[in-house]
């Protein structure tokens, strides 16, 4: 195959990588840390080539963090190498013979932690492991890796994140105090994200802090106040209130769903809805220049994704793609939104490290993860850029919440200002379909006729001059007038964000389905007269009934 041009950064790094493991020979394990989108899978399938070219190697192992990532592995790897990776799950057993290079993800080692000892035992092997904060000691995924890959010659260690925020050890390399991976300088190559952005392999970020004011409503005649900037005031009395605290935090505000009278249809002007009214308008405006850019969603619960995904669909009229866990062939759903031209993606856990949508441009966070690792992975999905001509920023839409406001600082510091080069803002806009340039007022392509989409406001009135403004907006635009307003919410609408019980973790839907259900189902077993399933159902917390009711299609 011919060589491929390298990014100076990544020629940089398989030359100290190479020396470190085949010249130095000092440690068996090279760290290379580079910001998500520098193109850390092309820099490792590189080195892999050239250990093979050398001879310092037969058989190349890849783990990462999720099977959509494990199939971007097998592209990138067969077109710098030429060489075909197979996939292996934990139920492929024996994959000795399976090809001389392999992939699989880190929750498979569990099952072939045997399998892959008989690879690194029968050649020589060079084990690449992505997202190397998987592999914690304490954790199945970490110990198993350790015993799998103990004889492989080479391990190639890759992080955009190098930092646990959890404390917890990892195989192969300690952390320090600051919990960040601690490795001799000869054998890492680094590549922050502010040197990413400067070389521009990744575009800047810009962080949309969020403001929310809740009035949570006691009674008729009492509500609380609570807000992300100024601490919540309660009544000493109020303090004995059992669970009274936990349902007025913040940030259990910020991702409960607020519905209309008929307890069904998302309102439109809930915390949620107007993050979604930010992020619709951005979007259109970056799409002026960037026809196909994308908006990710990233949401605590699947209940809150769903409820996330029906608002989008009524503030922006176009259906979005969801995709979580429970649901089939998510990761079909993710490659179709990947190839696609829609506007947005709603995701619980599932678009986060490794996922390239090189498209995405916004982000609205809502995560359930409240941690620096969680966050710098969420940022990374919006700062892949698309080139040197790519001028593009990044947006991220977060809750006023002093955690996430910090990660922003600090990410914000690892930018040099000199190095940011400021957003091209014109009079022009790019057609989704012939790529000319058009004037920003046009209505249809001047070059092959195709119509512009048509933005979607939606307005409210000024309470004093009855004036209409843009939805969300922070005070009138004809008297000034502050339209900042409270979230009303009910105290049950507070408290109701699903349940935690006997270890189970339960969407708010399953539990109200158990609420409606769980008489029927009660009567119904013990009609049954059998004694083994009574004893059985007696097991599960009645909360339990509608995920029950799920798994058995009973709805259906």
């Amino acid at each position: 195959m011919s060589e491929i041009m390298l990014r100076a950064w990544q020629s940089e790094a398989t030359t100290k990588a190479l020396k470190w493991l085949v010249e130095d020979k000092t440690d068996r394990h090279f760290l290379i840390n580079a910001a998500p989108g520098a193109g850390k899978t092309i820099c490792a399938s590189v080195i892999a080539k050239r250990l093979i070219e050398q001879g310092q190697i037969k058989r190349v192992i890849v783990i990462a963090p999720r099977s959509e990532v494990v199939r971007q592995w097998g592209e990138e790897y067969k077109f710098v190498t030429g060489r075909h990776m197979t996939k292996v799950t934990g139920a492929d057993g024996d994959v000795t013979d399976f090809g001389m290079d392999l992939c699989a993800t880190w929750a498979a080692i569990q099952s072939l932690q045997e399998a892959f000892q008989a690879v690194c035992r029968q050649a020589n092997t060079l084990v690449i492991c992505d997202e190397h904060h998987h592999a914690a000691v304490e954790a199945a995924w970490g110990s198993k890796a350790n015993d799998a890959f103990h004889e492989a010659k080479f391990v190639l260690v890759l992080t955009g994140t190098p930092i646990r925020s959890d404390g917890k050890e990892t195989i192969w390399f300690a952390f320090d105090d600051d919990g960040r991976i601690d490795h001799p300088e000869a054998g890492t190559y680094n590549l922050g994200y502010g040197e990413a952005v400067e070389l521009n392999y990744c575009r800047p970020i810009t962080f949309h802090r969020h403001e929310g004011r809740f009035s949570v409503k006691l009674s008729d005649t009492e509500a609380v106040a609570v807000s992300g900037t100024v601490a919540t005031d309660l009544d000493p009395s109020l303090k004995r209130v059992s669970g009274l605290q936990k349902a007025l935090d913040y940030y259990r505000l910020v991702c409960t769903p607020k519905y209309l009278d008929d307890m069904t249809t998302p309102d439109a002007d809930s915390y949620q809805g107007t993050m979604l009214e930010w992020g619709i308008a951005k979007l259109d405006d970056l799409r002026e220049t960037v026809p196909h850019a994308g908006g990710l969603v990233i949401a605590p619960s699947i209940g809150v994704a769903q409820y996330m995904a029906e608002l989008l669909e009524k503030l922006d009229g176009e259906k979005p793609i969801l995709v979580h866990s429970q649901m089939p062939n998510a990761e079909a759903r993710i490659a179709a939104f990947k190839n696609s031209n829609k506007r947005w993606i709603v995701s619980v856990a599932m678009i986060s490290e490794g996922v390239d949508i090189k498209r995405l441009r916004l982000l609205i966070y809502l995560p359930n993860a409240k941690t620096e690792l969680a966050f710098r992975q969420a940022m990374g999905r919006v700062v892949r850029t698309l080139g040197p001509d790519d001028y593009s920023r990044a947006y991220v839409v977060m809750p006023t919440l002093g955690v996430f406001e910090e990660y922003a600082r600090r990410v914000e510091r690892e930018m040099a200002l000199a190095g940011v080069r400021p957003e091209i803002n014109n009079d022009t806009k790019i057609c989704g379909t012939c790529g000319s340039e058009n004037d920003k007022s046009a209505v249809e392509c001047v070059s092959c006729g195709a119509g512009f989409p048509k933005r979607k406001h939606r307005y409210v009135a000024c309470p004093d001059c009855g004036g209409l403004n843009r939805a969300g907006a922070p005070k009138c635009d004809h008297c000034g007038t502050n339209l900042k307003t409270s979230y009303d919410i009910t105290l049950n609408e507070a408290l109701r964000m699903g349940a935690i019980v006997r270890g189970m973790d339960l969407e708010e839907d399953e539990v109200r389905d158990a609420e409606n259900n769980k008489k029927q189902i009660l009567r119904d077993v013990l009609a049954s007269g059998d004694d083994v399933i009574i004893r059985a159902l007696k097991q599960l917390p009645e909360e339990s009934y509608g995920r029950l009711r799920k798994i058995m299609k009973l709805d259906e």
